[in-house]
């Protein structure tokens, strides 16, 4: 393009040139066949004028002048035309200079451009190789960190199996205790009795424990609860309370393992429950032949069967073999049983519960030589079988159970007396108890009716007659479930002196044996798992005259024994 405009003007300028020239020639410059033509004629009239004479020569002249005029008319015409063409070549060739100045500028703004774009490419190729190292660490550590969390999905997954699982056994079992304080109070007096001291006391008693099913088949649980301080030191030799009693100086109190056990209650029969270990009573029973704080040790079995009818509903058998010393060197003891019972519904409100049991002691004087081990007054002048005399001093018991008020004799000779039951133990132990619904939803009515007697009793060197007879009876109206319910009731209890083993029944009565006994209760259902709780146990002994009975301190020969009011105020937390 800029070669085509370079020759465009030198043509121009040739042109230019060429105009004046030709003017002062007085030819025109139109084309170059017009000037040959023109230049021809003048040299034609020159010759011509050359040739004639000078009359001629004039004529011609003016003729000829006449033609040139025209022709340089003409050839000025061709010049104003050629001039236009010229100015026209200029215009077109300033628009060409100038659109080719602004492509010149477009192309160097271009090359700048291209300059910038390639020192930018090259910063961007630089940025692009260090965004590439970047991005190669960048995919490494994504890399890692994949795996990473894989590892770390792996391990929680890992993790949440071991939860589940964890949730899944911890689920099957529960948690649950109680905390206990109690204020007791104990008022017994009788004319000219000058040892007769009102003593109170505050007690508390903790228990907890975990319990529930180890698979389809098995149960099981393990409980502890406070003991006991004897002499300034930790006993769990009484295994009917959990109470401590607030004194010692605020020591600690001691806990021990209560309950430990496994049951086998398998999902394909239902009817079928084998337990083993030291647990809670299986069978149906009452405080007047076991405190409801022991727990037995041993084996029990149960089958029980629900049934369709209008009036059966269930019938149970079980056995029960409790293992209660267990030596190296001589014979076991034990307690082997058996239990039948039934449960009716007498129409739309009466539930009746009937049970026989029967539980024969084996070994039972182990129990008396270890709940009172006693030095006999020397000479030993007692036969063997004869009333155990006064003993001249009574060491700590072996068993820190209730007092010893079963009659008792000598066993042995010399000194190896040692003492023993009087009687045997077969307990035979008749219990029907009724629940009945009221119109009050919240006051049902209970009536619980007892006798036991023990098959093995001997007659009483003092009465001439077995004291082998038992009676409980108990009533109550009211239930304890949610906040605000509220139960009273009563209960009655005679028992004689060899009906039942002393060491091991109710332990709040005046005497665990030859004894008479009321109590009244009253409970608050303060919060669903706070209780507030009153009882007052009435009671004495039932034959101040038989050996081993309890009494009021210094009461003289042939007086009854008073009763003993004893008041207790108990606030229960369960958890």
């Amino acid at each position: 393009m800029r070669v085509n405009l370079e020759k465009l003007a030198a043509m121009a300028l040739m042109v230019s040139m060429t105009v004046p020239f030709a003017s002062a020639q007085t030819a025109p410059a139109k084309t170059t066949t017009t000037t040959k033509t023109t230049t021809k004629s003048t040299s034609k009239t020159t010759k011509k004028a050359a040739a004639v004479p000078a009359k001629k020569a004039t004529t011609a002249t003016a003729s000829d002048v006449q033609e040139l005029r025209q022709a340089i008319t003409a050839q000025q015409q061709a010049l104003s035309e050629q001039r236009a063409q010229i100015q026209a070549l200029t215009v077109e060739l300033q628009r060409r200079d100038a659109a080719n100045q602004q492509q010149i500028d477009a192309l160097k703004q271009t090359q700048a451009s291209a300059s910038d774009a390639a020192s930018k490419a090259a910063a961007a190729e630089t940025a692009a190789n260090q965004s590439n190292e970047s991005v190669n660490k960048l995919q490494t550590d994504i890399a890692d960190v994949k795996l990473n969390q894989q590892n770390a999905a792996l391990s929680t997954q890992e993790d949440q199996k071991r939860i589940v699982a964890a949730e899944s056994v911890l689920n099957r079992f529960r948690f649950n205790g109680d905390v206990r304080v109690r204020g007791e109070g104990f008022i017994q007096n009788y004319n000219g009795c000058t040892a007769c001291f009102d003593r109170y006391r505050a007690r508390i008693r903790l228990r907890l424990g975990v319990d529930g099913k180890i698979n389809e088949d098995f149960n099981g649980g393990i409980y502890i609860a406070s003991g006991a301080v004897v002499n300034g030191a930790p006993d769990f030799k009484d295994p009917v309370s959990t109470n401590e009693t607030l004194t010692s100086f605020f020591e600690r109190k001691t806990v021990g393992f209560d309950r430990g056990w496994i049951t086998y209650n398998p999902l394909a029969h239902k009817w079928l429950n084998l337990t083993a270990g030291k647990f809670a009573y299986t069978w149906i029973r009452t405080p007047l032949t076991f405190d409801n704080d022991l727990n037995p040790d041993g084996f029990s079995e149960k089958i029980s069967y629900d049934i369709k009818n209008p009036i059966l509903k269930n019938v149970s058998v079980m056995a029960m073999q409790l293992m209660f010393n267990e030596v190296g060197a001589g014979p076991d003891s034990n307690a082997l049983g058996t239990q039948a019972s039934a449960r009716l519904q007498l129409g739309s409100r009466w539930t009746m519960t009937p049970s026989f049991t029967a539980l024969n002691w084996n070994g039972a004087n182990a129990i008396a030589q270890a709940a009172s081990p006693v030095t006999l007054p020397q000479p030993i002048t007692p036969a063997a079988g004869s009333p155990l005399p006064t003993p001249v001093n009574q060491p700590i018991r072996t068993i820190n159970a209730n007092a010893f008020t079963n009659a008792s004799v000598v066993l042995g000779t010399g000194t190896g007396q040692t003492r023993g039951f009087a009687s045997g133990f077969l307990y035979t132990d008749y219990i029907v108890d009724n629940t009945i619904k009221t119109n009050w939803v919240k006051f049902p009515v209970r009536v619980l009716l007892e006798y036991e007697q023990n098959l093995r009793a001997v007659p009483s060197v003092t009465t001439g007659t077995p004291q082998d007879k038992a009676y409980w009876l108990e009533g109550s109206i009211g239930q304890l479930r949610d906040r605000n319910d509220l139960q009273f009731g009563y209960s009655f209890a005679r028992v004689e002196q060899d009906s039942v083993i002393s060491q091991f029944n109710e332990s709040d009565m005046r005497a665990a044996t030859n004894v008479v006994q009321h109590r009244f209760y009253g409970n608050w259902m303060i919060q669903r798992n706070t209780q507030l709780a009153f009882t007052y146990w009435y009671g004495r002994t039932l034959n101040a005259n038989l050996q081993n009975a309890a009494k009021a301190p210094g009461l003289p020969a042939g007086l009854q024994d008073p009763f003993l009011n004893r008041l207790q105020l108990d606030l229960i937390y369960k958890f």
